[in-house]
């Protein structure tokens, strides 16, 4: 690519940008989902191990739901297609056919999709959950780890839409010897995740704020996201504001004695991934910890681990542990208001995961399959 080109590609990506910035400031209110005639919610296994985890999801919805599926109230619908061969051969992202199904519902439960990297035999498309966070302009990954032994309760507010992968796959190659990539913040966008982590910890209770960035190295993205924490933080006085550089919070995440005054942090994209994958160790792994994906119009709840095509191959993905996704359950049931539900699926998962583990998970035939212990956990739902 010569000066020429790498400079149009530039200017490119910067009026797309601008476009984003606009549709932004147009967009309305969340939706009200108790003024739904039908609340839809798709289920989309993605691949590897993801339709196997997923279908146990779905099981656990309809049987939780089941009085409002009766009703006509609620519909469960399948939605296939984001398998990394089919999206290879489409070369997309999310093919338009899956993009098209998607819309058509309110909230979705994901499998984990595969993302090509460096090596792979599939082509450089990029990942089909930045393409659908985009693409649904799901801008809040919310995450939450709660270890009541360890004095940890953490709600992790993730930017999804910006920063480092908002263009993760049209950085440029300007010579053979310099290659570089780009890191997007705006206003509006950091504005809307900021307030939603105030809003939770004011309407939740919690008394602390804090903020993640490396604003002292990256200081034009980085510093407007701190800046405007700061800012927003003065709306929310009873509340205590404060922040720390990625690299320390790694570390203090593992000190004893500082971790447990965490208690809501936010965060750019990057460093939100990093950290939550992190943070979910202290809770049995990534394996064990669910995600949600809020926007305005649609929300997505997902399994944080990877589709695992190893266990495919092998022939192990009936025992792959659907806990993750039963966790995203619970955060899509609250997010829908179902807020009994919710608190039911959590305790069972809490009782069959911690307390009585009266079937265990090990990914191979020596534990239980993904469906014989969902129905262990739905054996222990309180109806």
């Amino acid at each position: 690519m010569d000066h020429t080109q790498t400079l149009e590609h530039i200017r490119s990506l910067i009026e797309k940008q601008l476009a984003r910035i606009e549709r932004m400031k147009a967009e309305g209110d969340f939706v009200d989902y108790d003024a739904l005639d039908k609340l839809i919610i798709g289920v989309c296994g993605g691949d590897g191990i993801g339709p196997a985890i997923t279908a146990e999801g779905s099981r656990v919805l309809e049987f939780l739901l089941s009085e409002e599926i009766a009703a006509g109230k609620i519909e469960i619908r399948s939605i296939d297609g984001l398998t990394i061969e089919n999206r290879a051969a489409q070369n997309k992202a999310i093919p338009e056919d899956v993009l098209a199904e998607l819309k058509a519902c309110h909230v979705i439960l994901k499998g984990p999709t595969t993302t090509p990297k460096a090596g792979d035999p599939w082509p450089n498309i990029e990942s089909a959950n930045v393409a659908m966070r985009k693409e649904l302009d799901l801008f809040c990954n919310m995450r939450p780890v709660k270890v009541p032994e360890k004095n940890i309760d953490w709600v992790f507010f993730r930017e999804n839409t910006e920063g480092s992968y908002a263009v993760g796959s049209q950085g440029v190659h300007v010579t053979e010897d310099l290659a570089m990539d780009f890191t997007v913040t705006t206003s509006q966008g950091t504005d809307r995740i900021i307030r939603l982590a105030f809003d939770y910890a004011r309407k939740n209770g919690r008394k602390r704020v804090t903020c993640v960035t490396k604003a002292n190295i990256i200081k034009a993205t980085d510093g407007k996201f701190l800046h405007m924490f700061y800012d927003i933080a003065k709306e929310y006085p009873e509340i205590e504001a404060d922040d720390w550089f990625i690299d320390i919070m790694t570390a203090k995440l593992v000190d004893e004695k500082r971790r447990s005054q965490f208690e809501v942090v936010v965060l750019p994209n990057l460093y939100g991934d990093i950290i939550t994958d992190e943070a979910a160790e202290f809770q049995g792994g990534v394996g064990t910890a669910g995600s949600s994906n809020i926007g305005k119009r649609y929300a997505m709840f997902e399994a944080i681990h990877g589709s695992a095509p190893r266990m495919v191959a092998e022939g192990r993905d009936k025992y792959a542990d659907p806990c993750s996704i039963l966790r995203a359950c619970v955060m899509l049931l609250r997010h829908i208001g179902k807020i009994d539900r919710a608190e039911k699926l959590e305790r069972a998962l809490d009782i069959c995961c911690t307390e009585e583990r009266k079937l265990v998970i090990t990914g191979r035939a020596d534990g239980a399959t993904g469906a014989e212990f969902a129905d262990y956990v739905m054996s222990r739902i309180e109806k």
